[in-house]
Parts: structure tokens; sequence; C-alpha cells
């Protein structure tokens, strides 16, 4: 695993989601944005956890030596304990794993171990009260804002409740631990989602479905600095 720091934890980061990039030309898709993103975030889905299949450790591999951005790796699978090892050795930073998948202590212990920096997901149905107890024991709470197998849906507003609450338990806790959220989120969605406390922000189509990536990126940007801004 390459080591790659994911910088300061809180800060504000665009993370562009590569399910949404020409996979045909993916190594130019990311290169285009780089200037104006700060990781890249990796769907991959099984099949089983979610109704798609995406990619695996071989894109991730092969992807490596074209960016020096932290690889943020979002496994919707039902099995993640069987592949963390071989996506921290084709070059992933962080993991994260759903709540809803079980054995949530193992996982983080496992991914602890392969030196991967530790992320738990929830859909948007779960409460917040099934990642709670993980918190302290995390470094990154993915909160999702569609029901994840899909690229191109719609925001739902109704998990920023779940995301405001996040963040206090975070500040009151004073918790190293970033808040992501994922889904449906644009120049509209995203001052709503940074307003409610969400600091990494996933966009996919709204980013590398655009004429122009490297300007959607930026006016990305700064939408949600505004939302930041109101706090």
């Amino acid at each position: 695993m390459l080591s790659i720091d994911a910088g300061t934890t809180g800060a504000l980061r665009v993370a562009p989601s590569i399910l949404a990039a020409d996979f045909g030309a993916l190594a130019r898709a990311v290169g285009e944005v780089d200037a104006e993103t700060d990781w890249l975030h990796v769907d991959v889905m099984d099949g089983h956890f979610v109704p798609n299949v995406s990619i695996g450790p071989p894109v991730v591999q092969s992807l490596r030596p074209y960016s020096n951005k932290f690889f943020d790796c979002h496994l919707m699978m039902s099995e993640p304990e069987r592949y963390l090892e071989a996506f921290a050795k084709s070059g992933a930073n962080g993991c994260t794993v759903h709540v809803e998948v079980g054995h949530t202590a193992d996982l983080i212990r496992q991914m602890r171990d392969l030196g991967l920096r530790v992320g738990l997901a929830a859909n948007p149905d779960a409460p917040f009260e099934a990642v709670e107890p993980f918190l302290e024991d995390i470094d990154l709470l993915l909160l999702m804002t569609v029901f994840p197998g899909f690229g191109g849906q719609s925001f739902i507003p109704d998990v920023m409740e779940k995301v405001a609450r996040a963040r206090h338990a975070i500040d009151d806790g004073a918790l190293a631990l970033d808040l992501e959220v994922d889904g449906g989120i644009d120049e509209v969605t995203a001052p709503i989602a940074t307003s409610a406390g969400a600091n990494v922000l996933v966009a996919g189509s709204a980013i590398f479905a655009r004429a122009n990536p490297l300007e959607a990126a930026t006016l990305l940007r700064r939408a949600a600095e505004r939302g930041r801004s109101c706090d």
C-alpha cells in the first residue's frame, strides 16, 4: 500500500467518484480534475450487497501510478473481509465498510492491521444509533444520501438530520473524524450537506458528466464553502 496522508481531519474535501468517469480513459479523467479535488472516491459493488457490479483491486492498482491522491475506497460488499488485504496491496489508502454488514468491530480491527484508514458507512435508512458506538474507533463516517448501487440518483434531504447528529457527536467528543456524504451531491445540495456538518463530499455525475469536469469541481467546492460559512 502506498502511504498517502488523508490530510487534515475536518478540512473540506472534494472526492470525485470514478464510477462516473470514462473507464476507457480513466487516468486522463482523474488527471483533468486533479487541481480542484482532494481525494479519489472508488465505489466497489459486489452485485450482492447492492444490485450492481463495478470494479475491484485490479482497477485500483492500474490507476495508482497515475495519481498521488488519497484513494478512498467504498466497499459496498457483503463480505468485505475477503478483499480488504487485496485493496490494501493494490494501493487503497482507506476503505469504508457498511455497518449493515455486521461484525463491524472485527472489520475495523482488520483494516487497522492492514494499515488502512478506517471508514464506516450507513445507508439512508440506518439510524444514527447503528454507527454511534464506533465513532471513537474509525477515521471516517460515510452517511449515504442515496441508496447505493447506481450513480445519478437524487439526494435524500432527510439524511441531513443524521449528518447533523453525527457532527454534534464528533464535535462534542473532540473526535478526529471526517464526515462524508455520497449521493446526489451537486452545486445545489453541496451547501446543504456542509451546512449540516459534512466535510467530505463525494460527487460523480456532477463532476465527470459535465462538459468541463475541472470547472464543475471548482463550482462544487465554492458551493460547499458557502454552506460551511453558514454553520
